[in-house]
């Protein structure tokens, strides 16, 4: 009889947290890590584990006690709270949910869009005052949008917005032609270039020491004043601090952000009343089955596992992301 998988699935208390988890009860042993101790007392002896709450950071203290773990599988598209030096150099294989979220942030994008070409903000706050506010707002065709990130989110984001008319570039870390999608790949070493001709700019890159704080006040400066700013990627890839003064001092002409530096972002911080932002609380990719097809790709990953077949969107963990 072949030996159970000493899985841990961090994040959770109970395994039926994890839908339809018991399908590979045959296989593995679970282990439930749901804070710092639980999952010191987990690691040792364990070999994968599933990493269901894709925000939390104790591994890097619970690292000692990880004495037999070869393979994480981390349920989200960004690994940054997850590759921490020790981590980066060990022989732990790195897979992540790549593909999983990327039409609901695409949609999500395409919503945001909208709501700042329709003025949907403005609206609403009328309603609400019972107050018939008429004006012309603008329209989204033709308009040019630079997606900042040629990862999977990107070319979904930047192929839906296409589909509505809308001009959309890829920008990744090099410049390439060829590409069978979008011909040509932007590359982030002419951003502040490309900036000045965007209507929109969308930043879905990943959270690596490459990126950290891509976005300062001279990259603002750099758009034009109509133009909007769209953060859908990590809140330590902008200096939010310049980002509020380029909205207060009308730099640029609106902004949205579904990640923060600090999550919950304070009741306090003065973003939540710049003029013309919209602060959602990192929800752009969780729709209402997102846990049920988190769980199904961990599964279909732990069969490739246990069969000894190669496994899907392994994280070059040098880099920060899936490549190819």
């Amino acid at each position: 009889m072949v030996a159970k998988v000493e899985l841990i699935i961090q994040g959770v208390e109970d395994p039926d947290e994890v839908p339809g988890i018991e399908a590979i009860s045959d296989h593995a042993r679970f282990r439930c890590a749901s804070d710092l101790a639980t999952l010191e007392r987990a690691l040792p002896g364990a070999e994968v584990m599933l990493g269901w709450n894709f925000r939390a950071a104790d591994l890097e203290t619970a690292w000692p006690h990880a004495d037999g773990l070869r393979w994480i599988h981390w349920c989200g598209a960004g690994v940054d709270a997850l590759l921490f030096p020790a981590l980066v150099g060990s022989q732990v294989t790195v897979t992540n949910a790549r593909t999983l979220f990327d039409q609901p942030m695409a949609e999500y994008t395409l919503g945001l869009i909208l709501a700042m070409a329709k003025g949907l903000p403005r609206t609403l706050d009328a309603q609400r005052e019972r107050r018939w506010d008429y004006r012309l707002e603008e329209r989204i065709e033709g308009a040019r949008v630079l997606v900042v990130g040629a990862g999977s989110i990107g070319r979904a984001i930047a192929r839906l917005l296409r589909a509505a008319g809308m001009r959309a570039q890829v920008m990744g870390r090099s410049a390439r032609s060829g590409d069978p999608e979008f011909d040509r790949i932007l590359g982030v070493h002419d951003l502040d270039r490309h900036l000045g001709e965007a209507d929109y700019v969308v930043l879905v890159t990943p959270l690596t020491d490459a990126t950290r704080g891509l976005f300062s006040a001279g990259r603002f400066h750099a758009m034009k004043r109509s133009a909007r700013f769209i953060n859908l990627g990590r809140g330590a890839l902008v200096d939010e601090d310049a980002l509020l003064t380029a909205l207060r001092q009308g730099t640029i002409a609106g902004a949205a952000s579904d990640v923060f530096q600090s999550e919950p972002l304070p009741a306090d911080h003065p973003l939540w009343d710049a003029p013309g932002f919209i602060a959602s609380p990192h929800i752009s990719g969780d729709v209402l089955d997102y846990r049920t097809l988190m769980a199904e790709q961990f599964m279909s990953n732990f069969q490739a596992w246990c069969e000894g077949r190669p496994l899907a969107n392994v994280v070059d963990k040098a880099l920060g992301f899936v490549t190819g």
